[in-house]
C-alpha cells in the first residue's frame, strides 16, 4: 500500500507526523472540494427533480409525473452502472486529481446550461433527460477518483477520523445545498443553477490546492479487463466488504424516499418549494450531527452489529415518513421532518461503517476498482432506487410505495444478519479483525472475516 504523504504544500516537510487530519493541507483542500461539490450537486439534483415534476404536471397526472422522476433516476443509473467499472480502472491507472478536475468541469458546464435554459425559458423534459445522462457520466468517473483520494492523503491510523470529517462535510452539503437551492428557486428558478455553477467552480479551484497525490504505480503487466475482474473478485471474495456493500445496496434501493419528496411536498404535505428544501435538508441534519459525533468519538467496537441496527432504524424511519400522509397537516410536517432526520442519521451510521471497512480492507493498487464497485452499488441504491420509487408510486401510489420500501429494508436487514455472519460479528475496522467459528465440516476453528 502506498503510504500517504504527510508533507504540506507550504514547505512543512520534515516535521513530525500529523496527529490530526486537519494538520494536512491537502486534506483541508480535499474537504473544501467535497463540501463545494456536494452543495452544488445536491442543490442541483433537487431542483432538477422539482422542475421536472412541475413541467410534467402541466400535461400529466401525478402518477405519470412521478414516473418522469423515476425515468431521471433510471437514466443516471444506467450511465453510472455501465461506466463505473471502467472508471475504477481509470482511477487506479491515471491521476485521480486530474480525473476529479475533469468531472467537476463537466458538472459545471451542465449546471451552466440548466441556468441558461431556465433563465431564457427553453428548459424542457428532454433537455433534463439529456443532462441527467451527462451528470451520470461525470459522477461515474468522479466517484472512484475522488473517493480513493483520502487514503492517499492521510496516514492509515488517521483514516477513520478523516472519513468522519469527510462524511460530516458531505452531510453539511446535504443540509445546506437543498435548502439554499429551494430558497434560490423560490426567488428565481435560474438562481438555483447559478448557485451550483459557482460551487462547482470553487471545487475545481480547490483541486489545485490538493496538489499531486501519491498512488500505486500502474499495472502494465495485466490486461485492463483482467484488472476490472480482479476488483470484482476481491469484493466478492471478501465477505465482510461484500456484505456491507450489498446490505446498503438493497436497503436504500427499497427504502429510498428522496425521489418522491417533490410528490410529498406538492401533493401530500402541500408545503411548496421552500418546504421541499426543508424536507430534503432534514436527512442531512441528522446525518451531519451523527458525523460530527463520529469525528470526535469514532465508533470502534461491534461495528457490524451496530451497522445492521442502523439500517433497521433507517427502514423504520421510512415507514413513519410514509404514514405522515394520514396525519393532520401541521402534525404531518413535524413528524415528516423528524422521520427524515432520523432516516439521515441512521444512513450516516451505515455509510461511516461501510466506508471505513472498504478503505481499510483494500490495498491501494486496487482501491479505485473496489471503490468503483462500491460507487456502482451506491448508484444502484440511489438512482435505481429513485427509479423504483417513481415507477412503484405510479402503480400503487406514493404512500404505499414509501411504506413498502421501509418494510423491505427491515426485512433485508434481518436476512443479511443470517446470510453474512462475518458482518454481524465484525468487532472493529482493523483488517486483521478475524473471528473464529467452529467448522461444520471438521469441527476445527475456521477463520471468518479475513481479507
Amino acid at each position: 500500500m502506498v503510504s500517504p504523504s504527510t508533507s504540506e504544500p507550504d514547505g512543512t516537510a520534515g516535521r513530525k507526523p500529523p496527529t490530526h487530519p486537519f494538520q494536512i493541507g491537502a486534506f483541508r483542500a480535499y474537504l473544501m472540494v467535497r463540501l463545494a461539490s456536494i452543495l452544488a450537486m445536491n442543490g442541483m439534483t433537487l431542483i432538477i427533480a422539482w422542475e421536472a415534476y412541475n413541467l410534467a404536471r402541466e400535461t400529466m397526472s401525478p402518477a405519470q409525473s412521478a414516473a418522469q422522476l423515476g425515468l431521471i433516476g433510471l437514466i443516471q443509473f444506467v450511465m453510472i452502472f455501465i461506466l463505473t467499472p471502467f472508471a475504477g480502472l481509470v482511477a487506479d491507472n491515471f491521476s485521480r486529481t486530474r480525473i476529479t478536475m475533469g468531472t467537476l468541469t463537466l458538472l459545471l458546464g451542465s449546471a451552466a446550461v440548466l441556468a441558461l435554459s431556465s433563465y431564457e425559458g427553453w428548459i424542457s423534459l428532454p433537455l433534463i433527460f439529456v443532462l441527467a445522462a451527462v451528470i451520470g457520466f461525470a459522477r461515474a468517473f468522479q466517484g472512484p477518483a475522488l473517493g480513493s483520494l483520502a487514503p492517499n492523503i492521510v496516514p492509515k491510523d488517521l483514516l477513520p477520523r478523516a472519513i468522519a470529517f469527510s462524511s460530516m462535510f458531505w452531510q453539511a452539503g446535504s443540509i445546506v445545498g437543498p435548502a439554499i437551492a429551494g430558497y434560490a428557486y423560490a426567488m428565481q428558478p435560474h438562481y438555483a443553477y447559478l448557485f451550483s455553477s459557482l460551487l462547482f467552480g470553487i471545487a475545481v479551484i480547490g483541486m489545485l490546492f490538493v496538489g499531486k497525490v501519491p498512488q500505486a504505480p500502474r499495472q502494465q503487466d495485466r490486461h485492463p479487463i483482467s484488472q476490472i475482474i480482479d476488483g470484482l473478485k476481491y469484493v466478492r471474495g471478501n465477505r465482510l466488504v461484500f456484505g456491507a456493500i450489498t446490505l446498503d445496496l438493497f436497503a436504500v434501493l427499497l427504502a429510498g424516499t428522496t425521489a418522491l419528496l417533490p410528490v410529498y411536498a406538492r401533493d401530500i404535505l402541500h408545503v411548496g418549494p421552500a418546504g421541499l428544501g426543508h424536507l430534503a435538508a432534514a436527512p442531512g441534519i441528522g446525518a451531519g450531527l451523527t458525523a460530527l459525533f463520529f469525528s470526535f468519538r469514532p465508533i470502534r467496537h461491534n461495528v457490524g452489529l451496530k451497522m445492521m441496527i442502523s439500517v433497521g432504524i433507517f427502514g423504520l424511519a421510512t415507514i413513519v415518513f410514509g404514514l405522515t400522509a394520514f396525519l393532520p397537516q401541521q402534525t404531518a410536517i413535524i413528524v415528516a421532518l423528524i422521520a427524515m432526520a432520523t432516516w439521515g442519521s441512521a444512513d450516516m451510521f451505515s455509510v461511516f461503517v461501510r466506508q471505513s471497512l472498504i478503505q481499510l480492507h483494500t490495498p491501494d493498487d486496487m482501491r479505485g476498482r473496489v471503490t468503483s464497485v462500491s460507487m456502482m452499488t451506491i448508484s444502484a441504491s440511489n438512482e435505481l432506487g429513485d427509479a423504483e420509487s417513481g415507477f412503484l408510486a405510479a402503480l400503487v401510489g406514493p404512500v404505499a410505495a414509501v411504506i413498502a420500501g421501509g418494510v423491505g429494508a427491515i426485512a433485508i436487514t434481518l436476512w443479511w444478519s443470517r446470510l453474512f455472519p462475518e458482518l454481524r460479528n465484525a468487532r472493529t475496522f482493523d483488517p486483521p479483525d478475524i473471528h473464529l467459528r467452529p467448522s461444520h465440516q471438521t469441527g476445527t476453528p475456521a477463520k471468518e472475516g479475513s481479507v
